[in-house]
């Protein structure tokens, strides 16, 4: 039986390979972009790959063949903002970091700012189920570059836990449908060996004290980590203090887990990153 996508799938693939319009501004892309095809340029694309499809291609149409190739390239690798959206953002901004054990920090660096248009954005996809917007954050998740010497064999993405309370509230994982395409991006598998505690309260308007503390034993661990290296997510890092208490309960010992203290801070090294920190403004 075939694989069915999943509705959110189905749109993200739409809108990267059919729908040539940005995602921000929904205002279709330049002809002078040499690098994105126009409607009118892609119908030419079309027939001009009919035309040579076969195996008798004249020697001196080898050169535009392969340039149509080169341009049908181009427009896959694109991005799913116009140049002029996607320089209105600030991209990749300082990382900063929060202690998780004596003498170590988790570093954190997000995507962008907490600021138009990801905020609206990511509020929308993520309070209103609004599936729209995932292009949007699709785009941001890959201005995040992949860690240095992190790949499929040593690293695994740890998505930030939701409780079954608000997955039963909310009908579903934001985080967890982000996490999964930073997954794709980076090639590097997910791994959900860590659960949240159903007794904390939403982090939104608390401020970093009552964060820290409404954390406190928030997350438990159910296996040890297949491999050394951590790579933790979330969709917006304010203060940090969620991916802080995720950190030290990898690096702390579990009672849900039969292994020594000394099974695990040495062993693993953990980052993280976010779609979006703070504000510029």
């Amino acid at each position: 039986m075939m694989h069915r996508l999943a509705p959110y799938q189905t749109g993200l693939w739409l809108a990267e390979y059919v729908d040539i319009r940005c995602q921000l501004c929904r205002v279709y892309r330049s002809t002078a972009q040499p690098q994105l095809l126009s409607p009118s340029s892609a119908h030419e694309t079309l027939d001009t790959l009919s035309v040579h499809s076969g195996a008798n291609v004249l020697p001196s149409d080898h050169t535009r063949f392969a340039r149509v190739r080169q341009q049908i390239t181009q427009r896959l690798k694109s991005g799913l903002l116009c140049a002029h959206c996607h320089h209105s953002i600030t991209w990749l901004p300082k990382p900063f970091a929060v202690d998780i054990a004596a003498g170590t920090a988790l570093s954190i660096q997000a995507a962008t700012y907490y600021d138009y248009p990801l905020r609206q954005a990511i509020r929308a996809f993520k309070h209103h189920e609004d599936m729209t917007k995932l292009p949007l954050l699709l785009h941001a998740i890959r201005q995040l570059p992949r860690p240095r010497g992190c790949h499929q064999n040593n690293s695994v993405i740890v998505a930030m836990p939701t409780t079954e309370q608000r997955l039963i509230k909310r009908g579903f994982d934001p985080v967890s449908i982000l996490a999964a395409q930073l997954s794709k991006h980076w090639r590097i598998p997910l791994w959900q060996g860590v659960k949240r505690i159903d007794n904390t309260v939403s982090q939104q308007g608390l401020t970093r004290a009552e964060r820290l503390s409404n954390l406190d034993n928030a997350f438990a661990l159910i296996e040890k980590p297949p491999v050394k290296r951590l790579l933790l997510f979330d969709d917006v890092a304010t203060t940090g203090a969620s991916l802080q208490a995720l950190g030290r309960a990898l690096c702390g010992p579990s009672t849900n887990v039969a292994m020594a203290a000394s099974d695990i801070s040495p062993q693993y090294r953990l980052s993280a990153y976010a779609l979006a920190h703070g504000s510029q403004l």
